[in-house]
């Protein structure tokens, strides 16, 4: 019985979830361009004032950075100091 309606609610969980899921994954690319543009805001000449603290970030985010620079319509790296393409 309480297996029947853990699957009825995960059912209605879906039914819900299936017409938003474009918009939901717009809204998450949106916000993980956003925090790569703030990430390398400081090596493409944007103050960022909370520059020392992702520094940390920089190594697990590199894997991302060529996804999210062709994402954002260029074609090359526009930073000197890393080599993605």
């Amino acid at each position: 019985m309480l297996d029947q309606l853990k699957r009825l609610a995960a059912f209605y969980e879906e039914v819900l979830r299936m017409p938003h899921r474009q918009e939901i994954a717009r809204e998450l690319r949106d916000q993980d361009d956003l925090f790569l543009l703030l990430l390398y805001s400081e090596m493409l000449g944007i103050p960022n004032p909370v520059y020392y603290y992702t520094l940390e970030l920089y190594p697990y985010m590199i894997e991302q950075f060529h996804d999210w620079h062709l994402r954002m319509g260029m074609d090359k790296s526009p930073l000197t100091g890393i080599r993605c393409c």
